[in-house]
């Protein structure tokens, strides 16, 4: 008996032995306050390379020095039949957010998510648009797994009996507080690899932590000027002359627009795609896109990658292909120069060669009982699980890359991304429908490096119409897809004005946007993001399930226990809060200091829960104290370039203001090689009168600003 113990005892040492058991991890500083980090045998087919991803170095070196964010011996890494385990610290009052675009939740700790590209179908399980496997915390810094594989995920969720910090020990018979969830003080982490790359970024805040991210993957997408403008898709089947009357009514009725889409029937045959223009319903299509830029209308056109057997390139791509097909139409191994000289050739021949703007990229993202599964195999050699991981990114790639050879600027649409694809200038979109989930996946496309516009598609009243429209004004893409419907943003004739003067706001907002997609650009800041990441917004912290909130002694004690999802960031000063069908009135969250209604410039509130009760005609929008916002006059279309416009520079509250606005041509590359202006705009209030100036712009560089004067909002 006494032998037997002594071996039981052997056997348990050597078992946690195994479980301590760790390879070491050297840190080596890449960039400013970016750390990179190898363990095992890295795969070569990495999300990063596969984005072509490079920092911008000039943006990366106005960050603040900073040093390693965390402890180094308490990350742990370790290689076991070819998988790699990852284990990250976690304190007791952190938060964390990220892993990609969330629909329903902010908060991801005490989650268990699968990284896994695919539709959104409801839950936040990790199976999303862009499940992008970068995490930042509440103390600071972010982390990111360099992989294109399926990524676990169990977000503090999972407890070691060699924590540093083990949970206590309670019964569930006789303790009330007792838990199913005991604390975790790690986030672990496994891929299906026999090795990683992983980075770790330094703040000192959690957005400068996700400053250095989008800096590391090239700095946010600049869209050219267009991109911001509003846009229609026009029904699926639509012809030529559909698109030109179009064009007009927006024209006659005074509604602005910048680009129209063109859904599958552009195309002779779709699911699976042809690629070719069908001669009944676009006889001439050279003609009405130049017709259409004469206008300065673009045309943007959908498509998705399967290649109908009926296509020009069918059987030159055919040996080029995967196993499987999808809707019959079989699937390019884009991952293959061979692939794509002739796929994307084909995009750009009689498309792009032509004038068409940008493409939407459907159906790249997921559906298993659709798309390719797991078991299928490509020529490349990368197996079907790398492949899905990565398709979207590959997509946004190859064809950002046709048109920066041309020096022309493109914004379109996908239905899926992943890691290192921040600076391509494409927004998500999906086939999901809930207003308020949208708003959430708005919150939360600041963390995951994407853009997501909450588009407008139908609506079962006027109101609820309305209230989409409001919010999506406020978002990457103002867009109406009517594919199906053929709505137009006067279909509800009881709000078409107050439709339309939303859209003139957003064309007025355009110096602020362009000015704001430019900081993600060259700063990395997201330009629509988390209240969380803003000065003055209480930190969140996990909740016991024991603590009551006294909101009588302190209402803003909420914002520290609940997830505050339904409301943003837009740019550097505003706070947009949307209203949903049905709500007359909402709670809205100011974070510390002073806030100023948008519309009117009375004071709101400071470090507050306030009540709102904006009337149908508005949603909720405040300014930070000395904000700034510059406005130019309601278009019809963008500003052409070299085309010069007047800005009225809205000044609010108290504080001297200060803000960079940004200049340059507005539709090329130009900008990478310096042709772009920052002009410091400043505003103080003087013996009760209002002094406002802007710098003149640098010599040789762009000047389309025309005459500026300044206008106090909030009562001098």
């Amino acid at each position: 008996m006494k032998i037997l113990k002594f071996f039981l005892m052997i056997s348990l040492l050597l078992s946690s032995t195994e479980i301590l058991k760790a390879q070491s991890i050297i840190w080596t500083e890449v960039e400013p306050g970016i750390w990179k980090g190898v363990i095992g045998k890295p795969e070569e087919f990495d999300l990063l390379k596969v984005a072509g991803a490079q920092p911008y170095y000039a943006g990366l070196q106005q960050m603040p020095k900073v040093t390693f964010p965390l402890a180094q011996d308490e990350i742990i890494g370790r290689v076991q039949d070819g998988k790699t385990y990852l284990r990250f610290p976690l304190e007791r009052k952190e938060q964390i957010f990220g892993f990609g675009l969330n629909f329903q939740t902010v908060f991801q700790r005490g989650k268990v998510l699968s990284l896994h590209v695919d539709n959104y179908a409801g839950k936040d399980n990790g199976r999303t648009h862009a499940p992008t496997p970068f995490y930042v915390s509440s103390n600071g810094y972010g982390v990111f797994i360099n992989s294109a594989r399926y990524i676990n995920v169990y977000a503090g969720t999972a407890v070691r009996r060699d924590s540093k910090t083990v949970p206590d020990v309670q019964d569930r018979n006789l303790d009330k507080n007792w838990n199913s969830h005991p604390y975790s003080d790690g986030v672990e982490i496994l891929v299906p690899a026999a090795g990683v790359e992983i980075y770790v970024f330094a703040g000192p805040t959690t957005l400068d932590a996700i400053r250095r991210y989008n800096l590391l993957n090239g700095g946010g997408c600049l869209p050219p000027r267009w991109g911001l403008g509003f846009t229609q898709r026009m029904q699926r089947l639509t012809d030529a002359q559909g698109v030109a009357a179009e064009a007009q009514a927006f024209e006659e009725k005074g509604y602005p627009l910048d680009f129209i889409g063109l859904e599958p029937g552009w195309q002779s045959k779709s699911y699976p795609c042809t690629f070719e223009w069908d001669k009944t319903r676009f006889p001439d299509p050279k003609t009405l896109v130049q017709d259409m830029l004469k206008k300065n209308i673009r045309l943007n056109l959908w498509t998705n990658p399967y290649v109908s057997p009926e296509a020009p390139v069918y059987k030159d791509i055919l040996p080029y292909s995967g196993s499987h097909t999808v809707w019959n139409g079989i699937v390019p191994d884009i991952s293959m120069p061979e692939a794509r000289k002739i796929f994307f050739g084909e995009l750009e021949k009689g498309k792009i060669d032509i004038g068409v703007s940008g493409y939407k990229m459907d159906e790249v993202d997921g559906g298993d009982n659709y798309l390719w599964p797991d078991v299928a195999v490509f020529p490349s050699g990368h197996d079907a699980e790398q492949m899905r991981q990565t398709y979207g990114l590959m997509m946004q790639r190859y064809t950002s890359e046709i048109y920066h050879n041309r020096n022309q600027r493109t914004f379109g649409l996908v239905r899926a991304s992943n890691g290192g694809g921040a600076s391509f200038p494409y927004v998500i979109y999906n086939d999901y429908y809930d207003h308020r989930d949208f708003i959430t996946a708005l919150v939360n496309s600041g963390f995951a490096g994407v853009l997501w516009t909450p588009e407008v598609r139908s609506s079962k009243t006027a109101e609820e119409w309305l209230r989409r429209f409001q919010s999506n004004v406020f978002s990457p893409m103002a867009m109406i897809n009517a594919w199906a419907s053929g709505t137009k943003p006067w279909s509800f004739s009881e709000v078409a004005e107050q439709v339309k003067t939303m859209a003139n706001l957003r064309m007025q907002m355009m110096p602020y946007w362009y000015s704001e997609f430019a900081k993600y650009h060259f700063e990395g800041i997201p330009p629509f993001r988390a209240m969380y990441l803003e000065d003055g917004f209480t930190n969140t912290e996990a909740r016991s399930e024991n603590k009551k909130l006294n909101l009588e002694e302190n209402p803003y004690e909420e914002a520290a226990t609940k997830e505050v999802k339904d409301q943003y960031m837009a740019g550097e000063y505003l706070l947009v809060a949307p209203m949903f069908a049905g709500q007359t009135s909402r709670k809205v969250i100011l974070p510390k200091g002073k806030w100023y209604d948008f519309y009117s410039g009375k004071y709101a509130g400071n470090g507050e829960v306030i009540n709102v009760t904006p009337g149908l005609d508005k949603i909720p929008v405040y300014v930070k104290d000395g904000g700034i916002i510059p406005m130019m006059p309601v278009m019809l279309h963008a500003p052409k370039a070299g085309q010069k416009v007047d800005i009225e520079v809205k000044y609010y509250g108290e504080q001297p203001g200060t803000y960079s606005l940004y200049d340059d041509d507005g539709e090329t590359y130009d900008y990478e090689k310096g042709n772009y202006a920052f002009r410091k705009i400043t505003v103080i209030k003087l013996n009760g009168k209002l002094k406002g100036a802007i710098t003149p712009a640098p010599k040789g560089k762009p000047d389309n600003v025309g005459k500026v004067t300044f206008k106090a909002m909030t009562e001098l």
